[in-house]
């Protein structure tokens, strides 16, 4: 197949280098970046065959053969990005992104993509690590880690796109838009929201000493519970944004969760604590390995 990828960071960039690599006959990547050095570097580093900041700078006869798009921008501009190209490339060819929200994105994309005859199918690659950048991109990222695909009427397209994330390595399931927003809410969504609020928590500590020594003491137990808290302010904003309804169910619950253990703290019921900390303990198995 021949790919275009539109986003040349972290995500992006990790693609086009297993996609080159591949012995699966993924023979020619294009690229897209608004930065001109991402693109050079992009293409230094063999994660594209071609890169340019503007997509009427790719030749027409590669664009022409082109199977399938990747849209690998912020989730604000997944839409926009698709209407700008999508007069570029030729009828029939798959566009996908990989947003971390579905419901927002697969509908009006896919209407977008039908004025043109071509089709888009949603994905969610669940892979990725705490730096940015086409400097961030390597191999393997996607290497036994999940992806969503969101159904569509376009079985074949469907089966191209999940064909494309199992050849770099991904788990695929495929589960509607509705369903895909509502789990991503409960294991990547809140969990940020939470644990941006633990650490602000711990900065509205107003006796500077004990601040200053919580500060010194943290190691292992706060580095990961506050490790996504401290990510990328703006996907977390995204985040919250366009999965508002979900990423609000989720943190209510939560809020539920955590009133159920002040009040056992406050009364002092030490027995039902402990049980209750044995069940998260039984429980977390269910989502990490």
């Amino acid at each position: 197949m021949n790919i275009g990828i539109v986003g040349l960071g972290l995500i992006g960039g990790s693609l086009g280098l297993d996609l080159l690599a591949s012995s699966q006959g993924h023979n020619y990547v294009w690229g897209i970046s608004r930065n001109p050095d991402t693109c050079k570097q992009a293409e230094a580093i063999a994660a594209v065959n071609i890169a340019d900041i503007d997509i009427e700078n790719i030749p027409d006869r590669i664009l022409a053969q082109t199977d399938i798009v990747v849209i690998c921008t912020p989730i604000a501009s997944i839409l926009s990005t698709i209407t700008l190209i999508a007069p570029k490339l030729p009828a029939n060819v798959i566009f996908t992104d990989v947003g971390s929200v579905k419901s927002a994105i697969v509908e009006p994309a896919s209407k977008i993509c039908q004025q043109f005859n071509q089709r888009f199918v949603g994905s969610h690659t669940m892979a990725g690590t705490a730096f940015q950048g086409i400097s961030a991109a390597e191999k393997d990222l996607f290497q036994n880690r999940p992806c969503v695909v969101t159904p569509s009427n376009d079985i074949a397209a469907v089966e191209k796109v999940r064909s494309l994330w199992q050849s770099v390595g991904m788990n695929v399931f495929e589960c509607s838009p509705e369903e895909h927003d509502r789990a991503v809410a409960i294991i990547s969504h809140a969990p940020v929201m939470i644990s941006a609020s633990l650490i602000a928590a711990c900065q509205a500590e107003g006796d500077q000493t004990v601040l200053k020594l919580a500060q010194n003491l943290a190691s292992s137990g706060f580095r990961d519970t506050s490790r996504v808290g401290g990510g990328n302010p703006e996907l977390g904003r995204l985040m919250a944004e366009y999965n508002q309804s979900a990423v609000l169910r989720s943190l209510h619950t939560y809020q539920q969760s955590l009133q159920e253990v002040i009040s056992l703290i406050e009364n002092k019921q030490w027995e039902e604590l402990e049980a209750f900390l044995a069940n998260t303990q039984r429980d977390r198995s269910f989502y990490v390995d």
